[in-house]
C-alpha cells in the first residue's frame, strides 16, 4: 500500500441534474471527468449491529462518519435475502427471477447485461475484489480478484485470471490491501472507476482478527423481547432451521471442541491458522471452553449462553469491516481523491442478532429484508451532509444509480429506480410506495426456510409462503414492528388484504414474474 500526500483534486462532479441541487458549488468550467464510485459491501452485517442506526453494541465510528458526511437511508432493502441472489440483483438491477439467479445453487450467467459492463461504454474502468459468491468466473471486469466459493477468514484463497493462489493474513485486511492497492494505480489513469469492494466478514462462522479478540468479552448483551418466541400463527417461522438454541452448534460456531462435548479436536476453525494463529486462539478460547465444562449449562441458561458467545463473535469479527473503511478512508484523503469520489457501504443483507431466536437471513421478516446503506459524497455536492432518507429503496437499485451518475439513461428492463433523485430536496420525486421479495431456496442444506415472496409498505407487509405449505401473513409494522402477530385472520383487515393483494399483483405484472415461478428453483442433489 502506497500513502502519497497530495493536494486534493478540483474538479467537481457534474452531470446535467446536479447544477441546480440546492446549496451546490459550482465554480468555473466543468471537466469531463466523471467520479469515482467504490461500493462497499460486507455478508450479513445488520443494520442492529451499527451504531448510526442506534445499536447499543455496534461500535463503527467509520460507518457512522460516511453518513455523518453524506446520507444514511434507513428504509433499504433487499429483493432476495441470501448472499448470491442479492449480488446479482445489485450487478444487474433486477430481480432474481430476471436475472436467473434465484439461490445459492445457481450459476451466474455473467454473459447478461450488468452494470460494469454499461459504465464501459463511457469509460468507466471496472474492478471486483473478495467475496464474489456468483458460482461463475467474473465476466466484463478490468480486474478481479475473489474469494472461492464462502471463502477463509484466516490465509484465504484467492482466484484472479492466472489461476488460484493463497494469501497469508486475515481476509478483511487482505482484501482492503489489494483494493487500496488497485485504487492507487488507477492514479495514473484519466478514466473514472468502479470498485466492488466485497468482505466475507461478518459471515458465520464468526472468526475475529486476532488484534479485535476479547473486544466485547466482557459486555452483557440484552436478550431481544422475541427471543423465546413460540411462533404463533406462523407455521413457516415454526419450521425453519436457523435457531441458536437447536441449530447452532457448540464446535462448528462456537470453536467449544471438547471429547466431552462429541465435537473433534481438529476443527474447521483451526485448519486454515498458522502455529503463531492457532496459538492465540486456543489462548483466547481456551478459558473460555474451560468455564463452559465447569459450569455446564443446560436448557435457558445455555440458550443464553449461545446468545452471549454468538454475538461476542459477531461483533467482534464485524469490527474489522468497521475498520477497512477507515484505512480506505485515510488513503483517499491522503492521495486526494476523497472529493472525487462516491464511497457507499451496505451488505448483501441483514442478518438475525437472536430476534426470533434466530441468526442468520433468509425471512421477508425486517431484520434480513433491510439492509444498511450509507453514502459519502464528495463536499462539493452538499454544503451539509448528515441527512436521512425516509423512503424505500432496494438493492436493485443500485445499478440504476451507478448509471446515472455516470450520466447515463438506465436500459427499460432494469427493475431498480435511481435512489440519487432522492437527494434533491428541491425535486418533487413520487416516492416508491411498495417493494416486491422473493425467497427460493427451500429445500436446501441450510436454514429450512419456507419459499416466499410479498410485498412491503411503508407501513403494511403481506407475505406468501407456497411450495410444500400455502400460508399467508400480514403485519403491521407501525404497530407490531417486531412482527409477532400475524393479522391474515383477523376480520377487520379483510379490505387491506384484498389492496395489498392488488398491490403484490400489480408489482409481479411490473416485474414479469412468471407464472411457473415454483419452477425457478432446483434444490441440490445432495440435499
Amino acid at each position: 500500500m502506497r500513502l502519497r500526500s497530495t493536494k486534493s483534486a478540483n474538479w467537481i462532479w457534474t452531470i446535467g441534474l446536479i447544477a441546480t441541487v440546492p446549496g451546490m458549488k459550482v465554480e468555473g468550467k466543468q471537466p469531463e471527468k466523471k467520479m469515482n464510485i467504490i461500493f462497499i459491501m460486507s455478508d450479513d452485517h445488520t443494520r442492529q449491529a451499527i451504531s448510526c442506526y442506534g445499536s447499543k453494541y455496534g461500535y463503527t465510528p467509520n460507518i457512522d462518519r460516511l453518513a455523518s458526511e453524506g446520507v444514511k437511508f434507513n428504509n433499504c432493502f433487499v429483493s432476495n435475502s441470501i448472499s448470491g441472489p442479492s449480488r446479482a440483483s445489485i450487478l444487474t438491477g433486477k430481480h432474481s427471477h430476471a436475472n436467473g439467479f434465484v439461490g445459492n445453487y445457481s450459476v451466474f450467467d455473467g454473459s447478461q447485461q450488468t452494470v460494469h459492463k454499461l459504465l464501459a461504454q463511457v469509460g468507466y474502468t471496472s474492478a471486483v475484489i473478495g467475496k464474489w459468491h456468483l458460482k461463475s468466473i467474473p465476466v466484463g471486469f478490468d480486474h478481479w480478484d475473489i474469494l472461492p466459493g464462502q471463502g477463509d477468514y484466516y490465509n484465504p484463497d484467492f482466484i484472479n485470471k492466472d489461476g488460484e493462489y493463497v494469501e497469508q493474513g486475515y481476509v478483511t485486511n487482505i482484501i482492503t490491501d489489494k483494493c487500496i492497492d488497485w485504487i492507487d494505480k488507477q492514479k495514473q489513469s484519466d478514466k473514472p472507476y468502479i470498485l466492488f469492494m466485497h468482505h466475507k466478514a461478518p459471515h458465520r462462522t464468526w472468526m475475529p482478527d486476532l488484534k479485535n479478540l476479547g473486544l466485547y468479552k466482557d459486555v452483557k448483551f440484552e436478550i431481544p423481547d422475541n427471543f423465546f418466541d413460540t411462533y404463533e400463527g406462523r407455521t413457516a417461522a415454526k419450521e425453519q432451521d436457523m435457531n441458536v438454541a437447536k441449530t447452532m452448534r457448540l464446535g462448528y460456531d462456537f470453536k467449544m471442541y471438547h471429547p466431552r462435548l462429541e465435537e473433534k479436536s481438529d476443527n474447521y476453525a483451526l485448519k486454515k491458522l498458522n502455529p503463531e494463529e492457532k496459538k492465540a486462539w486456543r489462548d483466547y478460547y481456551n478459558p473460555i471452553l474451560e468455564r463452559f465444562l465447569a459450569q455446564n449449562p443446560q436448557g435457558d441458561e445455555l440458550l443464553k449462553w449461545k446468545l452471549q458467545r454468538y454475538l461476542q463473535d459477531y461483533y467482534e469479527t464485524s469490527q474489522s469491516v468497521d475498520q477497512s473503511i477507515g484505512q480506505l478512508i485515510e488513503y483517499l484523503t491522503l492521495s486526494g481523491q476523497i472529493e472525487n469520489t462516491l464511497i457507499i457501504y451496505t451488505s448483501d443483507q441483514g442478518s438475525y442478532l437472536g430476534e426470533h431466536g434466530w441468526f442468520d437471513k433468509r425471512f421477508m421478516y425486517e431484520e434480513s429484508f433491510s439492509t444498511p446503506l450509507v453514502m459519502r459524497l464528495p463536499k462539493n455536492y452538499f454544503n451539509k451532509g448528515g441527512f436521512e432518507i425516509k423512503d424505500l429503496v432496494q438493492n436493485i437499485d443500485h445499478a440504476p444509480t451507478f448509471l446515472e451518475i455516470a450520466g447515463i439513461k438506465p436500459p427499460s428492463d432494469i427493475h431498480g429506480e435511481s435512489y440519487l433523485p432522492l437527494l434533491y430536496k428541491h425535486k418533487k420525486v413520487n416516492p416508491r410506495k411498495s417493494l416486491y421479495y422473493h425467497y427460493y431456496e427451500y429445500p436446501a442444506p441450510y436454514g429450512s426456510v419456507k419459499r416466499h415472496y410479498g410485498v412491503r409498505t411503508k407501513r403494511y407487509k403481506l407475505i406468501r409462503f407456497y411450495n410444500d405449505i400455502d400460508e399467508w401473513e400480514l403485519y403491521d409494522l407501525k404497530n407490531d414492528p417486531h412482527e409477532m402477530t400475524n393479522l391474515i385472520n383477523v376480520k377487520k383487515y379483510g379490505n387491506l388484504i384484498v389492496k395489498l393483494k392488488k398491490e403484490l399483483d400489480r408489482l409481479k405484472k411490473l416485474y414479469q414474474v412468471p407464472d411457473n415461478y415454483n419452477e425457478l428453483y432446483q434444490a441440490p442433489e445432495n440435499n
